[in-house]
């Protein structure tokens, strides 16, 4: 597999880039100019393993070049060990032009973002109440195997167990890039145990995952745009819960977004855990708009991730789980509802990165 001259282009450019920063980085000045040095390094790190790839990559083609020479000469048995040559690293070269690809692939600038998870029960009544308690443990117990940090900011808790809304904010290393595909529709089916009869019901809950505003001044928030309420939380907590007003609710008049947390003591704490939510909520508004202002692009085959969109179907009576979004049908449901989400996970990430290598191939 040759390169395209678009792609060798762009290698020869990023090539030249990489040996500027290198020289940069040796530079004096540069290393007494603390945040000039730091950008440029992580910039170096970004590109060497690009350019490793690159250089190997034309050794490889030089390495062709030389067997197919060779593969001319008159000796059938040199003739034999050059075509062999030849097929070897032809192989060898198509799996490192793939590898390169997908280091060109942009990479997400929200990948590395904690969440905010936001579980809302849907159609089924109590039962999609349940499940959606069902869904916070799994994705809790996922995110203690990733060894990342959990928090409630806010529930209400169904009549029969469950919650009919919960909202927790997750902390660690790449929470948005393993999980920014579970937004969407989660569809359940099951005999619910008030059910005498054993018949299958099918309830739903919505699942929203935002990537955490990390430059809070991205977003601007006009202070005069919004409501502030403030009320007695509820639910644990002792006495203290029946005593103060340190529950908030915030409310931006501009867009109607009411964001609540009560899950602290303090009011101010509570405060300024909403208004992060509500930059992340006005940071997610953003970002929708402009994805439906560019209908030109073309939609990735995970999904858009819309609210309304059903995307997978858990199924008690069979112990199985389907994502509908790549097609896939595991039959370890209790397994991944204990945590091991990474069944679902490690899949639609790989098919996602392989939709853009296809893209960039159709833009070669």
């Amino acid at each position: 597999m040759s390169l395209s001259d678009s792609m060798v282009a762009k290698l020869s450019s990023l090539t030249d880039r990489y040996d500027e920063v290198n020289a940069l980085l040796a530079d004096p000045e540069v290393m007494a100019e603390r945040e000039r040095f730091t950008a440029l390094s992580r910039e170096y790190a970004e590109l060497d393993p690009v350019i490793q790839c690159f250089k190997k990559v034309e050794l490889m083609e030089a390495e062709i070049i030389d067997a197919r020479e060779l593969a001319k000469d008159d000796d059938p048995e040199m003739r034999e060990l050059a075509n062999e040559d030849v097929a070897r690293i032809s192989d060898a070269l198509e799996a490192e032009v793939q590898h390169m690809k997908s280091l060109l692939i942009p990479k997400d600038p929200d990948d590395g973002s904690n969440v905010y998870l936001e579980i809302r029960a849907g159609t089924g009544g109590d039962e999609a109440a349940i499940f959606s308690g069902d869904l916070y443990r799994m994705y809790s117990k996922f995110a203690e195997n990733q060894g990342w940090q959990t928090e409630v900011l806010t529930s209400r808790s169904g009549e029969h167990g469950g919650y009919k809304e919960i909202i927790t904010r997750i902390e660690g290393k790449d929470v948005y890039r393993l999980l920014k595909f579970e937004s969407g529709a989660h569809r359940v089916q099951r005999v619910p145990e008030t059910e005498s009869q054993g018949r299958i019901h099918t309830s739903a809950c919505t699942v929203a995952v935002l990537p955490e505003v990390e430059d809070i001044d991205s977003i601007e928030i006009n202070h005069a745009d919004l409501r502030v309420d403030t009320y007695r939380a509820s639910g644990a907590g002792g006495q203290h819960v029946n005593k103060t007003d340190s529950a908030v609710r915030l409310t931006h008049l501009p867009t109607g977004i009411v964001v609540e947390c009560q899950d602290e003591r303090s009011q101010l704490k509570n405060r300024a855990r909403a208004l992060a939510l509500m930059h992340a909520k006005l940071l997610d508004a953003a970002k929708k708009k402009q994805r439906d202002e560019q209908a030109e692009q073309r939609k990735s085959l995970i999904g858009s991730g819309d609210r309304s969109e059903r995307i997978r179907t858990y199924n008690y009576p069979q112990g199985r789980i389907t994502d509908h979004r790549i097609n896939l049908t595991l039959y370890k449901l209790a397994e991944i509802m204990a945590g091991a989400l990474d069944f679902l996970v490690e899949p639609l990430v790989q098919e996602h990165q392989a939709d853009q290598l296809r893209s960039l191939g159709e833009d070669e």
